[in-house]
This record gives C-alpha cells, sequence and structure tokens, in this order.
C-alpha cells in the first residue's frame, strides 16, 4: 500500500496543528491504573516527530466498549497522566470531551508543541456509526490528520476513516512500519515464505489461508484449528476440539495446497489431557492419533522439531496465533518453542512479522519479542491485513 507519511510532508508539517489518532486502548486495573503502556510507547516516535516539527498536537484514541455512554472507568485521564510522564517537557493538557465549544476553545488555543488529548471517543455513539458531522467536527481542530492507530484501521469509524474526507491524511511512523512490514512480506517476500497459523477457529483463519495458499511456499498449522484438518483426513482426534461444519472445507483446503504444490504441515504428535484444565497430566502421544477420551492441548516434540527445521528454512515467516492452550504452562511449551524457532531464523537472516493480539502476548511470554523483525499493535487489523482485505482507515490516506 503506497500511502503517503508524516515524513512524505516534510517542511510542510513545520508549525501545523495536526490532529493524530492513536490506539491508547490501555488495559487499567481496579485503581484505574494502567496495567501495559505498550501502546502508548509505541506512539512515542510519532509524536515525537511532531514536537520536533514544531507542530501543535491533539490526540484522539478509544477506550474500552462504553457504547456511546459515558462511563468514567474508561475514561483516557490515566493516559494523560502517562503522557505528562513521557512529555514532561510538553504541556500535555486533557480535554473533557473529544468534541463542543471548550474542546474547539482548547484546540483553538493550543500553542507549539503542547498535546492536547482528547476524552474518550467511543463516549459518543456517532464514533463506531462513522457519523459524517463528528468526523468533520473532530476534522474542524487540526489542518493535518495523522493515522497512526493501526489497532483501529480494520474499522470504519468517524476518527479512522470519515475525518479523512475534510483533511489532508497520512501515516504515522507506527502505521509505515506496519504496512512496510505486512506489505512486504505478503507481496514482496524473500523466498522461501512461510506462514504459520494458529488459533482456536478454522473459521477465524478460513480467508486468511485462502489468501496465503496463492503467495507462500510452505504453511504450518497448529492449535485447536489443526484438529479439524486432521479430522478431516480420517486421523482420531479424541475429544479434541473439532468444527464440525468446517471439516470438509478443511480437506479442500488442504487439497488445494497440494495442487499448488505448497507444503501444509499439520502435527504429527501432541501433548493431551483427559480434561481442559490446567493442572491436568500432560501426556504425549506416540504418533498423530489422539487417544479415545483425551483432547489434545498442544503440539508434540516431534511437532516441534518438524516446524522449527521448516522455519530454520525460511527468508520470510509470518505468524498469527498459538500453538496450544499457551495460557496453560503445561500446555505452552509449543507455542514457546516455535517463538524461539522464529527468533533464531530472524537472528539467521529471515523477515519474521508476528500478528498482534495472542501471537504478540506469545513472543513476549517467550521472551523473543525484541528478536523479532516486527511485532504488530493490531490483532485484528493484521489478520484483515493478511486476508487481503481493504483497511478503510488505510484505504482513505493519501497515496503516494
Amino acid at each position: 500500500m503506497n500511502k503517503k507519511s508524516i515524513k512524505d510532508f516534510n517542511s510542510g508539517l513545520n508549525n501545523k496543528k495536526v490532529i493524530v489518532r492513536v490506539d491508547f486502548n490501555v488495559p487499567l486495573d481496579e485503581k484505574g491504573e494502567i496495567t501495559n503502556d505498550k501502546r502508548i510507547v509505541a506512539a512515542v516516535p510519532t509524536i515525537q516527530y511532531l514536537l520536533d516539527k514544531n507542530c501543535a498536537i491533539i490526540l484522539m484514541s478509544h477506550l474500552g466498549r462504553p457504547k456511546g455512554q459515558v462511563v468514567p472507568s474508561m475514561s483516557l485521564a490515566p493516559v494523560a497522566i502517562a503522557l505528562k510522564k513521557i512529555f514532561k517537557d510538553n504541556n500535555v493538557i486533557m480535554a473533557k470531551d473529544c468534541i463542543g465549544s471548550d474542546v474547539e476553545k482548547q484546540a483553538k488555543a493550543l500553542k507549539q508543541q503542547e498535546i492536547l488529548l482528547l476524552e474518550n471517543l467511543r463516549f459518543h455513539k456517532e464514533e463506531e456509526a462513522n457519523d459524517d458531522n463528528f468526523a468533520k467536527k473532530l476534522a474542524s481542530l487540526a489542518e493535518i490528520f495523522v493515522q497512526d492507530a493501526f489497532g483501529a484501521v480494520h474499522r470504519a469509524h468517524a476518527s479512522t476513516s470519515g475525518i479523512t474526507k475534510y483533511l489532508p491524511s497520512v501515516a504515522g511512523l507506527l502505521v509505515e512500519k506496519e504496512l512496510e512490514y505486512l506489505g512486504n512480506a505478503l507481496n514482496n517476500p524473500k523466498r522461501p515464505f512461510l506462514a504459520i497459523l494458529g488459533g482456536a477457529k478454522v473459521s477465524d483463519k478460513i480467508s486468511v489461508i485462502e489468501n496465503l495458499l496463492n503467495k507462500v511456499d510452505a504453511l504450518i498449522i497448529g492449535g485447536a484449528m489443526a484438529y479439524t484438518f486432521l479430522k478431516s483426513q480420517g486421523i482420531d482426534i479424541g475429544a479434541s476440539r473439532v468444527e464440525e461444519d468446517k471439516v470438509e472445507l478443511a480437506k479442500k483446503l488442504l487439497e488445494k495446497a497440494k495442487s499448488k504444490g505448497i507444503k501444509l504441515l499439520l502435527p504429527i504428535d501432541h501433548v493431551v489431557a483427559k480434561e481442559f484444565d490446567e493442572n491436568a497430566e500432560a501426556i504425549i502421544t506416540d504418533g498423530v492419533n489422539i487417544p479415545t477420551g483425551t483432547m489434545a492441548l498442544d503440539i508434540g516434540p516431534k511437532t516441534i522439531e518438524l516446524y522449527r527445521n521448516e522455519i530454520l528454512r525460511a527468508k520470510t515467516i509470518v505468524n498469527n496465533g498459538p500453538m496450544g492452550v499457551f495460557e496453560f504452562k503445561k500446555f505452552s511449551n509449543g507455542t514457546i518453542k516455535i517463538a524461539e524457532s522464529l527468533a533464531e531464523a530472524t537472528e539467521k537472516g529471515a523477515i519474521s512479522v508476528v500478528g498482534g493480539g495472542d501471537s504478540a502476548s506469545a513472543v513476549k511470554k517467550a521472551g523473543v519479542d525484541k528478536k523479532i523483525s516486527h511485532v504488530s499493535t493490531g490483532g485484528g487489523a493484521s489478520l484483515e491485513f493478511l486476508e487481503g482485505k481493504e483497511l478503510p482507515g488505510i484505504s482513505s490516506l493519501l497515496d503516494k
């Protein structure tokens, strides 16, 4: 996607009033304190770049799902506190709302190198409805719009796509980096190109698999979705999770991969248990069949070795979804080992891209997140990107 970024504006940004869509949807504890600030930290390079250009900056974000109501526990006030600590040399002001006469006055009075954080966009139902009038009010606060909320670009909301009708609109540094890594992986990969897909449901990944079968050289499947594929091959899956209505489709996808000469790897052994419980006894199967009365909760050691060898052969690797129930320590080994193999391949020169959500948590849990080429900040957005879908918050930006 060849979209303009703030770098393409160059001196045209100097001294401008800029409104930036960021993703400050951070987790808060019962005291209203931020428990993980990675989304705030991810926005810092763009904010700093604009400060260096002597801009007056207006930041807007959602937090949680207040469904168009003012919910005090979902206020962005804790984010304002975090921003004040990061940008201590700049005046950070918290607005009481995101539209209205008071906000308009604050935006008008905003000086260069000051930061105004608007209150939660989703306190207004018009945000998610992509209401034109609401978008126009947001746009009226500034001269340029910067899209830096990759976690929200798959949504057609007033602050992600509606606003672009009224202001020159470009990508921030975070979104630019996401598009560069995900875009190059899909459209211009160094080969062999390998995709690793995990997670619970085949239904969540059908479009991704179909799109990737036109692009990859090899595909690894793990997680609960693997058992639907194994069942389609007549393999005993015991009490493992399966989508009965997707067995036939899984069979067709395997046939499609075979006809295209794409290597599609499925688990050849498993870690099983008699119940879905973190304290259940973990049993390793001898082979691919899963004993009656047990369910597979992770990939086994032979599968880990098979997958690792394939990962180390690849030059571009995209990973979306865990290999098992990695939230349970006994059943996290497969996910951790695959994450370590990704890091190993990266150290040997491969480009590795990990989708957001569970995949990002998994590489962090494995302690290798800093060794991956790129860990996406948007779970849903990266998944839709891999599906080949148009992302409304990106397609509406200016072309280069």
